[in-house]
């Protein structure tokens, strides 16, 4: 690469440097960009970058693989009901040990060793998640109701933490781990611990990786731009299902509480989040709320 090109790429990036000074982005982890190696590298050092410049970002991230990896190691099937994992007593034992242990240590470690000062937490910490046994309806039937075990439905977000670890320069990597009111553990889907998050925070960007290119139309045409009725005639003719259900749920949530942008972007893409923050390239779907 020249120099005039890299004085130009610079150049290009100040006004949203500019802009986005002083402002939060929740950005969920997840997908390949947690498992290669050199998506991981990248992703931590995007992290970092952006802290420096003035930016405040927290992480929040998934799991999935590594629980399943480790519940298959101890005989047992992973199961989900609409995108959410059936997690009994065992298995909540098992998420705990992952996200909160291996995983969220792994991020911590990742962001630290490229310059940061990444602080772990999960919802018990300074009271962050209070939550509720899920209720999961179903989606074709109201009336019905399934049982999916300790997942947790979100009562009540206290960032006070976060705010503080911002404030000290610290960059917050939450594990989507909740408590109820009897000091039981709940599994909550990270997609929507992330835009809860970002609509408590009052978020600039919720920004969510996944293993895709963005939302899919049926013919597996990216759909760069999506608003709130677009969202639910997709919901109700399938396009959306699956895992996409309560990330696209949760990112609308966002998008209609205050949230400014909600982007659901290919995780694969080597310093992704530098390329959709900081430049004016497009890499997946926007979602707004009208």
């Amino acid at each position: 690469m020249t120099s005039a090109i890299s004085a130009s790429i610079l150049a290009n990036a100040l006004p949203y440097l500019r802009q986005f000074h002083g402002k939060t982005m929740v950005i969920k982890y997840g997908g390949n960009a947690m498992t290669d190696p050199d998506l991981q590298q990248a992703f931590a050092e995007d992290i970092v970058l952006l802290k420096l410049v003035g930016i405040n970002p927290v992480v929040v991230h998934g799991g999935g693989p590594q629980i399943e990896n480790l519940l298959k190691r101890l005989g047992k099937k992973g199961e989900f009901i609409q995108g959410m994992r059936v997690t009994d007593a065992e298995t909540m034992e098992v998420v705990q040990w992952v996200l909160g242990g291996e995983v969220q240590q792994d991020v911590v470690g990742r962001i630290n060793q490229a310059g940061g000062k990444a602080v772990g937490l999960t919802g018990r910490d300074g009271g962050l998640i209070r939550a509720k046994k899920l209720k999961l309806l179903d989606t074709t039937d109201p009336t019905k109701e399934h049982d999916v075990g300790q997942v947790g439905d979100i009562v009540e977000m206290n960032p006070s933490i976060i705010h503080s670890l911002q404030q000290a320069g610290f960059i917050p990597v939450v594990s989507p781990i909740g408590f109820g009111e009897h000091n039981e553990s709940y599994n909550i889907n990270a997609d929507v611990v992330a835009a809860q998050l970002a609509t408590t925070l009052q978020a600039e960007k919720l920004m969510m990786l996944t293993n895709i290119s963005g939302v899919l139309d049926k013919s597996g045409n990216l759909l760069p731009d999506l608003t709130a009725r677009r969202i639910d005639e997709l919901f109700a003719d399938g396009t959306i299902s699956g895992g996409m259900l309560p990330k696209i749920a949760g990112a609308l949530d966002a998008a209609k509480s205050g949230v400014k942008a909600v982007h659901i972007v290919d995780g694969r893409v080597p310093h992704v989040l530098l390329l959709e923050i900081l430049t004016n390239q497009d890499f997946g779907t926007m979602i707004r709320s009208h």
